[in-house]
């Protein structure tokens, strides 16, 4: 699956948004990947969770043999991933703000993992899963998404595998662009930052 086909998807479900948003990161941007509204519509999600099992088997040099995704964003498309590779799914959450596993979940000491993330834009939520796994003596292989929105630039401590990577531009909500700062800004994201 090409770039191009990445963002077809998300355009033909009209989940690539232009405008003013702040991003989950505090972030502003003119550009807004909603994958909760491609995530409505599982034919969309399995595809490219397919496709993104796929490029995970090819380039990665051992097998995962457990998926974890970060709560809430990455349950969808690490489970959609999981099933395609046939490997056991569990997720994060936040507890008194750090991510960590719950619900009877546990990683066998050393257990590869891929994490499996929807999109990257700072890579804070995917540096805190990578962190919560070694934290259960796991060992992270990579970090698989949908879109990087970093275009590689996020530092998360593993490899990064995106079906897309993207140079969108983001500003701190001082150092707004001439074409954002007369434009009402919205806040689509699911995190509580300002």
């Amino acid at each position: 699956m090409t770039t191009d086909d990445v963002l077809e998807e998300f355009r033909a479900c009209g989940a690539l948004l232009k405008g003013h948003f702040i991003l989950s990161s505090g972030r502003h941007s003119d550009t807004y990947l909603n994958k909760s509204i491609v995530s409505m519509y599982p034919d969309r999600t399995e595809r490219l969770c397919k496709a993104l099992a796929e490029k995970a088997t090819a380039e990665l040099s051992g097998a995962p043999q457990f998926i974890i995704s970060p709560a809430m964003g990455g349950i969808i498309y690490g489970y959609e991933t999981a099933r395609a590779m046939k490997v056991p799914f569990m997720y994060t959450e936040r507890v008194d703000g750090e991510f960590q596993l719950r619900r009877g979940f546990s990683v066998p000491d050393k257990a590869p993992v891929l994490i499996v993330e929807d999109i990257i834009s700072t890579g804070l939520s995917a540096r805190e899963c990578v962190d919560a796994v070694r934290a259960n003596g796991g060992d992270p292989l990579a970090v698989a998404c949908l879109i990087d929105r970093s275009n590689g630039a996020a530092d998360i401590g593993v490899p990064i595998l995106s079906l897309a990577a993207l140079d969108v531009q983001s500003w701190a909500a001082d150092e707004l662009p001439s074409h954002l700062a007369d434009v009402p800004a919205v806040k689509p994201g699911s995190r509580g930052l300002a």
